[in-house]
């Protein structure tokens, strides 16, 4: 149903001038949520995706095909200094075409701190829940049973029991799960309930015209109110193949946190207190593995389907920040974080089926920034702060103890020089200053800031509705609207935000 509506831009012969109510960039968790909305109220709307559009058929499960086509930069994308490997997705349905299903609603103690201390109407646990269910409802989202979780999950519910620590079971938006273990390269069995699979069907059923493989490259605006967007369509090289200008009353930002923030500086939107771009937060995580005497295969089966919380707490300032999964890569992967070189690191590829793999992830109070660099990338600039850095080596720190628990005869941090734990005794004499960027390779998933919601415009860069302060028809439906990190996943919180935004979209473009 999705194939008619989608207009690939390599196709375009010639240039292309619209009239439209509403253009949406990005067709990620908001964009397509933006999308599927302002069509069912009967507005003409357009969606551009720099990305190509591609289907269960093409996700082949090879990762040196996948990389490129499904994430920014080839999965290269990262942060100025280069500590920090960020994972962003690029295609029609955005991230929720890679990630791994993990689906958690933005947690109350987060909106209260939003409300409190941001300024956000509109957003409290009352007003947020019924948008997180109907979310839930839509995408199918469930509970992943005991009896599917695969080796590596199994190895942290033991650790967490063993320990007395917290921990559950995690939900994803999955039918008809094959258990393959290929999630973050597409579902090539098309179980994910995602943008691509369940929202984009709506949004071009009511009307929604969609672009692929068109870079949106200028917001266009004049005294104070949005006029449109010129965009440009790439053929299969990249090359140019036409120009796209559109006329619009409303444009909605839903390129990504990063993606989002650069285009509205690039494009010189007004922003007197420097809040574009401004007060982004990756969940930047490390890993720990640990090696088993058993056969683990922890690529095999579905992952990340159960969490460990007992780190996690979302007062600010609190000395308990970390978020504990199941980790795991295929071998190209793998074979990039595991230390060492030549016949060590060949051993070590050699433990590949005996591995478990954990990570823990910072709910972190750093704020970075975007900036829009020449080359047309968002520059992402983020040094993290040294209650950051602690609670990163705390959550190593305790990985290493999970692992332990189930049963691993060795644990190693793939730090430089590596950090080899024998037994649970040596993390009690480990010099946790080695665990810091740099040292430890460290990949974040979850960008969000950038574009952060607030009634203050010197705190913030749009309304608690999601638009502009100072264009007016300029909107964000996007992760780049949270003031603060989350502490877990993104995309439930994504798609009811935008959810919860769109009315305040449908009202502007009406008038």
């Amino acid at each position: 149903m999705l194939a008619g509506a989608v207009i690939r831009g390599g196709t375009l012969r010639e240039d292309v001038h619209l009239d439209v109510d509403a253009v949406v960039v990005g067709t990620g968790a908001g964009g397509s949520i933006a999308l599927r909305e302002l069509a069912r109220a009967g507005l003409r709307v357009v969606g551009l995706e720099e990305g190509g559009f591609h289907t269960s058929a093409d996700f082949n499960q090879r990762e040196e095909q996948m990389l490129p086509m499904l994430f920014q930069d080839g999965g290269g994308r990262a942060s100025t200094d280069l500590a920090i490997r960020i994972l962003q997705g690029r295609g029609l349905g955005g991230s929720t075409i890679h990630n791994t299903n993990l689906c958690k609603p933005i947690p109350d103690e987060v909106l209260q701190i939003w409300a409190r201390r941001h300024g956000v109407v509109g957003a409290s646990p009352a007003e947020m829940r019924p948008y997180f269910e109907q979310i839930e409802r839509e995408l199918s989202v469930s509970e992943i049973p005991q009896n599917m979780q695969n080796a590596n999950n199994s190895a942290l519910r033991v650790g967490v029991e063993s320990l007395g620590w917290k921990g559950a079971p995690m939900k994803h938006n999955r039918i008809g799960c094959q258990a393959s273990g290929f999630c973050e390269l597409g579902c090539t069995y098309d179980a994910k309930q995602n943008a691509l699979k369940v929202v984009l069907p709506q949004a071009a059923e009511a009307g929604a015209r969609i672009y692929s493989n068109v870079e949106a490259q200028r917001i266009t605006f004049a005294n104070g109110e949005i006029t449109g967007v010129r965009a440009l369509a790439r053929g299969d090289a990249g090359q140019g193949v036409a120009n796209l200008k559109i006329r619009a009353r409303v444009v909605v930002l839903s390129a990504s946190a990063t993606g989002s923030a650069a285009l509205a500086i690039s494009s010189g939107i007004v922003d007197p207190h420097e809040q574009l771009g401004a007060g982004l937060r990756i969940h930047p995580g490390a890993v720990a593995a640990g090696i088993f005497d058993r056969d683990m295969k922890s690529y095999d089966g579905i992952p990340q389907s159960y969490e460990c919380t007992e780190l996690l707490s979302f007062e600010e300032g609190s000395d308990r920040r970390c978020w504990i999964i199941p980790a795991f890569a295929h071998p190209i992967g793998t074979a990039s974080m595991l230390p060492g070189f030549g016949a060590a690191h060949m051993s070590a590829m050699r433990t590949y089926s005996n591995l478990g793999v954990l990570t823990a992830m910072v709910h972190d109070e750093t704020q970075g920034r975007v900036s829009a660099a020449h080359d047309g990338r968002p520059k992402i600039s983020y040094s993290m702060i040294e209650s950051d850095r602690q609670q990163l080596a705390k959550g190593l720190v305790a990985c290493a103890r999970l692992l332990f628990a189930a049963g691993a005869r060795e644990v190693t941090i793939p730090a430089i020089p590596p950090i080899r734990l024998k037994n649970k005794a040596d993390l009690d004499s480990l010099d946790l200053s080695q665990i810091r960027p740099h040292s430890v390779p460290l990949t974040a998933v979850h960008p969000m800031g950038g574009m952060r919601m607030g009634e203050d415009p010197k705190t913030s860069a749009v309304k608690s509705t999601g638009e502009h302060h100072h264009v007016r028809g300029l909107f964000a439906c996007v992760g780049g609207l949270f003031p603060t990190s989350i502490g877990g996943p993104p995309q439930i919180g994504i798609y009811s935000t935008a959810l919860r935004i769109s009315k305040h979209v449908i009202e502007r473009a009406r008038r």
